[in-house]
C-alpha cells in the first residue's frame, strides 16, 4: 500500500479505513453523523505489546458517538516493528526503563504529528479526546502535558509516573519487577515527558478520568493517587480536574481488567465523550 493511499479493511466485521500519517500507519472510522459541535477526533491507544488492529471494537463505539475514531501503533509495535507481541513484551520487560521509556517518549512525540495529520487530512477540529489502555494510557497523559489540543483524557490501568514504584510482574506470584537502567536516549525521553516530574504542565491541563484496578500490583493505584496529591499541593483547582475511579475486586488486577470491559467502559465513555465533553 502506497503511503499516500487510503484502504478499507475489515476486522471482526468492523470496517475501518487505513492510511498513513507520514510514516505512521493509522486506522480510523468515520462517524455516520456529525454532531453540532463539528468533527472531533478521539484517539484510543493499546497497551504494551498490542496493535492498532486490536482497537477496532473500541473505535467502532467511539465512532457511534459521532467522533472520528483513530488508533495507531505505539513506537516499535505492530507494523512499526519487526517483532511479535510476545517478543515486544519480553524485550521491554527485560529493561523497562531503557526500552519502555523509548516506546513512551517516541509515541508521545508521534501523537502531535498524528493530530497535525488528522486536522489537515481528516478535517477534524483541533480539539482532541484521547485515552488508552495501560501504556496507551500513560502516553495519553504525557501527550496532554505537551499538546494543548488534547482536551479530555480517559486512560485505564495507567500511571503518570514512568518510574512505576511498587511495580510487580503480571503473574499470580507477582514478584517485584527489576525496572532496569535507562540509556541516554531513554533518559532524555523521561526527562522531557514524564508527567509527575512536570506537574506545572497540568496546572491548566485538561480533565482526566483515570480508571484503575483496585487490586492492580503491576501499576499500583498509588502512582496516580500520588500524582493528584502532589498536583493538589500546587493547585487544588488543577487536582479537582483529575478524577480517579476504581474497578473493585475480586479480579481487579492488571491482567483481568480488560475482561471486565462491560463494567468500566460504558461509564468511561459517558464521561469522556458524553454531552458534557
Amino acid at each position: 500500500m502506497n503511503q499516500k493511499e487510503t484502504a478499507t479493511i475489515e476486522i471482526d466485521g468492523i470496517v475501518l479505513s487505513k492510511a498513513w500519517a507520514g510514516s505512521i500507519p493509522v486506522l480510523y472510522i468515520e462517524p455516520d453523523f456529525v454532531p453540532e459541535k463539528g468533527r472531533r477526533l478521539a484517539i484510543f491507544l493499546t497497551g504494551l505489546g498490542g496493535t492498532k488492529e486490536r482497537q477496532a471494537k473500541f473505535l467502532k463505539e467511539l465512532a457511534d458517538r459521532g467522533y472520528v475514531a483513530l488508533a495507531f501503533d505505539n513506537a516499535g509495535h505492530g507494523e512499526r516493528g519487526k517483532e511479535t507481541s510476545r517478543e515486544t513484551l519480553d524485550r521491554v520487560f527485560a529493561n523497562l526503563r531503557k526500552e519502555g521509556w523509548k516506546v513512551l517518549g517516541q509515541t508521545v512525540q508521534d501523537t502531535s504529528a498524528i493530530i497535525d495529520w488528522a486536522v489537515e487530512t481528516l478535517g477534524v477540529q483541533p480539539e482532541v479526546y484521547m485515552g488508552g489502555i495501560s501504556m496507551g494510557g500513560d502516553i495519553s497523559i504525557a501527550a496532554a502535558g505537551v499538546d494543548r489540543r488534547i482536551v479530555r483524557i480517559a486512560p485505564i490501568i495507567t500511571t503518570p509516573d514512568w518510574l512505576r514504584p511498587g511495580m510487580r510482574e503480571i503473574s499470580d506470584e507477582a514478584p517485584l519487577m527489576d525496572p532496569g537502567v535507562p540509556d541516554e536516549e531513554a533518559q532524555a525521553f523521561y526527562d522531557r515527558f514524564n508527567p509527575i516530574t512536570h506537574l506545572e504542565r497540568y496546572l491548566d491541563g485538561p480533565p482526566m478520568r483515570l480508571t484503575l484496578g483496585a487490586e492492580d500490583r503491576h501499576i499500583p493505584p498509588e502512582n496516580a493517587e500520588r500524582f493528584k496529591r502532589e498536583l493538589a499541593a500546587l493547585s487544588e483547582e488543577a487536582a479537582a480536574r483529575i478524577e480517579i475511579v476504581y474497578v473493585p475486586g475480586p479480579e481487579a488486577d492488571h491482567r483481568h481488567i480488560l475482561a471486565r470491559k462491560d463494567e468500566w467502559w460504558p461509564p468511561m465513555l459517558d464521561w469522556w465523550l458524553g454531552p458534557q465533553a
